[in-house]
């Protein structure tokens, strides 16, 4: 066992799940940092105090947090930490079995104990810290999460469990945020939240998506804003006047579905039907004629039939959305689907999630293909072997599809924009050149 020193600490935080937990990890570290705490991210290199922040959302991701806690107790009982620190939403939602069943956890907290974390390592709280945050990802995107927890109803969703009622962060805050990124180099802002359009309804007793991102547009350096997790039912419409008429807002909207048979979303709690979903998507298109949708479907929800799963295909079809992703069903505790028989087995769930994506993998070549000898203005992420990776407008970091350029016949600067004519395309992937 390494004997304690007076040395100063360091501290590896590691992120586990979905860009809010990214986001989360960022405020922690900049907290640390400016208690003169040495920080790094998923370093390699040793650490005395590991602190890892967890996701709880699904089977999948659960394992995987529970994977990488045992992965660090067995370091931590090998010497080569000091302390093993949980928090996040695993922790929030399970800190009784975890206390209870992994041995070497030093200290359990939950997605809103910050301030007791930070006393756990001796540092303070600092209020005065505004969005000060060390960003993980490439410096010319961050990701800007507008509020926190979820006042939805949905049946299979255990978020609320974990991440509790619906806060907004000021706008003000947000703003001021935003300017501290783009000072050090941010050129695209993606807008996270459990639900981006019920932004405000806390703070200002009406949504005020919309003026947010009028705010955020104002922003010297920031050349991108893109909004993701738009709930569809109450979807607040002045929010497509906003992206019409503001050039920095991407032509991009996130808005999960989740299913299209109305015998699914009822037993979903969506508040919303097939019909209403089918004119709002009409709407969102009429105003916005070039937009990218981009979507998300659950296969194998309790009770639903083959019938139910081909009103899903039906839909794909019909809508011809450019970006899409399918999750199997999760058996989450203490959620209102959890009272139902999780009566489709897991073969048929892959089954169908196969299905689904083989009709989206064939609408997004074609959609695709029709891109080729056009122009587009792409913003560079990375350089891979012999290609310069970027993206369009209608793409995501990470989920959507990308942009390649030989690297041997073209030159960018990574975290540069630049203008690509598209050469050729495969479902997931344009190539390009530089004009």
């Amino acid at each position: 066992m390494r004997t304690k020193t007076s040395k100063q600490l360091k501290v590896n935080v590691v992120t586990l799940g979905c860009s809010k937990n990214v986001v989360d990890s960022e405020l922690l570290m900049g907290q640390l940092r400016a208690n003169e705490i040495e920080v790094e991210h998923e370093s390699k290199r040793q650490s005395e105090i590991v602190i890892i922040n967890t996701c709880g959302f699904i089977d999948n991701a659960k394992q995987e947090s529970i994977d990488t806690i045992l992965h660090y107790a067995k370091e931590k009982e090998k010497g080569k930490i000091e302390k093993l620190i949980v928090t996040g939403c695993l922790s929030e939602r399970y800190k009784p079995d975890l206390e209870k069943e992994i041995k070497g956890i030093d200290n359990i907290f939950g997605t809103r104990d910050l301030p007791l974390l930070l006393k756990t390592l001796g540092a303070d709280y600092k209020h005065e810290l505004i969005g000060e945050r060390l960003v993980t990802t490439p410096r010319h995107f961050a990701y800007m999460k507008i509020s926190e927890g979820c006042d939805r109803p949905c049946s299979f969703c255990a978020i609320p469990l974990m991440r509790g009622n619906h806060i907004s962060k000021p706008i003000n805050e947000l703003v001021q945020e935003t300017k501290q990124l783009a000072a050090k180099g941010t050129k695209e802002l993606l807008l996270i939240a459990q639900d981006s359009t019920f932004y405000g309804l806390d703070l200002y007793k009406e949504r005020k998506l919309a003026s947010l991102m009028e705010q955020l547009c104002t922003v010297d350096g920031i050349e991108w804003i893109r909004l993701h997790y738009a709930f569809p039912s109450g979807f607040p419409i002045d929010v497509l006047d906003v992206m019409q008429r503001e050039n920095k807002i991407c032509k991009y909207l996130d808005i999960p579905l989740q299913h299209a048979s109305d015998n699914m979303l009822k037993s979903m709690r969506r508040g919303i039907t097939r019909d209403k979903t089918i004119a709002l998507l009409d709407t969102v298109r009429n105003k916005i004629p070039n937009i990218a949708i981009r979507t998300t479907f659950i296969s194998g929800y309790p009770g639903e039939s083959e019938q139910d799963h081909e009103t899903l295909i039906r839909f794909l079809e019909e809508m011809q959305f450019e970006r899409v992703g399918v999750f199997t069903y999760s058996h989450e505790e203490n959620t209102h689907a959890y009272t139902l028989n999780d009566d489709v087995d897991e073969t048929t769930k892959q089954r169908r999630l196969d299905e689904l994506m083989q009709v989206q993998q064939n609408i997004s070549d074609n959609i695709n293909q029709k891109k080729v000898g056009k122009i587009f203005k792409t913003l560079f992420d990375r350089k891979e072997g012999n290609y310069f990776i970027g993206r369009t407008e209608y793409d995501s970091p990470e989920v959507d599809n990308e942009v390649l350029v030989d690297a041997k016949e073209n030159y960018v600067r990574v975290g540069d924009f630049a203008n690509i004519k598209i050469t050729s395309a495969e479902a997931f992937d344009l190539y390009g050149t530089l004009c």
